[in-house]
């Protein structure tokens, strides 16, 4: 059973950094794809950003520029970190891992980023 498990999450104020990280309970040495999603209030959850197995990575145009997924295979660790935060950025943020040579996803539980003034 694949667990994850998010955290760095919180309150910050616009135009700060947060870095969120993903750790799971599994080897991501070999992926399909990793990724995180957010969702707000009221709004379906949406897709922030991607990494393949071969270190391709996509994010939403909302989110280039300012945000980076990484990998640490080592430590099974995904990280999200995001630069010059806005107040639109105020959302859950979900982490996504799929297995190798495989089409079912799993979830963590989110991490909550707030950011205002």
């Amino acid at each position: 059973q694949v667990q994850l498990v998010e955290s760095g999450g919180g309150l910050v104020q616009p135009g700060g950094s947060l870095r969120v990280s993903c750790a799971a309970s599994v080897s991501i040495f070999r992926i399909n794809a990793m990724g995180w999603y957010r969702q707000a209030p009221g709004k379906q959850r949406e897709l922030v950003a991607t990494i393949t197995g071969g270190g391709g990575t996509g994010y939403a145009d909302s989110v280039k520029g300012r945000f980076t997924i990484s990998r640490d295979s080592t430590n099974n660790t995904l990280y999200l970190q995001m630069n010059s935060l806005k107040p639109e950025d105020t959302a859950v943020y979900y982490c996504m891992f799929q297995p190798p040579g495989r089409t079912d996803v799993y979830w963590g539980q989110g991490t909550q980023v707030t950011v205002s003034s």
